[in-house]
C-alpha cells in the first residue's frame, strides 16, 4: 500500500541557523547512505535522496522555508505565477496560448507542477540561446572592441 502524500511547509528552526550550517558542512562531499532516527530506526538512502536532503538543509540554513511536493502536484494559476515569478494574468495568457498545458475541471484552471517546471526550463533555454546570439552578433560587429577603450577628448 502506498504511503499517502502529505503536503506541509517546513519552516527553518527558530534556533540559530549556525547549527544547520554546521550540519551542512559535516555532510561533506561523500554521500552518507544511512539515516538514523531518534528511536534507532535507520534508512539506507539512495544518492538522489541524499542530494535532496543536503539541498533542504542548505535552504533552511539560509532561513528559507521548504516545501516538498510530488511532481504530479496540481497548482492554481497563482501558485504557478509565484513559482515562475510572474503575474497570475501572465500565467493565464501562457495557458490560453498553449505554452503550458492545463485542466479546467470546473471554474478554475489547474496546472501540473511538472508542466510549469518544464516551461520554466524551456524559457530559460530560449533566453540563454537569445543572449548567445546577441553576443555573437555584437562580437561579429566588433562592438566589444569599440566600447572596450574609452575615447578621450580634451
Amino acid at each position: 500500500m502506498a504511503t499517502p502524500t502529505v503536503e506541509r511547509t517546513v519552516l527553518p528552526p527558530a534556533e540559530p541557523l549556525e547549527a544547520l550550517a554546521a550540519m551542512l558542512g559535516s555532510l561533506g562531499a561523500e554521500p552518507i547512505t544511512t539515516l538514523w532516527g531518534p528511536n534507532g530506526e535507520h534508512l539506507v538512502l539512495p544518492p538522489e535522496v541524499f542530494e535532496v536532503l543536503r539541498d533542504l538543509v542548505d535552504a533552511m540554513a539560509q532561513g528559507q522555508a521548504v516545501m516538498v511536493v510530488p511532481v504530479h502536484q496540481r497548482l492554481t494559476t497563482q501558485e504557478a505565477a509565484d513559482l515562475l515569478g510572474v503575474s497570475r494574468p501572465t500565467v493565464v495568457k501562457l495557458l490560453e496560448s498553449g505554452e503550458i498545458p492545463f485542466e479546467q475541471p470546473g471554474r478554475h484552471r489547474r496546472v501540473r507542477l511538472a508542466d510549469v517546471l518544464a516551461y520554466r526550463e524551456r524559457a530559460s533555454n530560449e533566453r540563454r540561446a537569445a543572449l548567445d546570439r546577441m553576443v555573437g552578433i555584437a562580437d561579429e560587429a566588433d562592438l566589444y572592441e569599440s566600447t572596450a577603450t574609452p575615447k578621450r577628448t580634451r
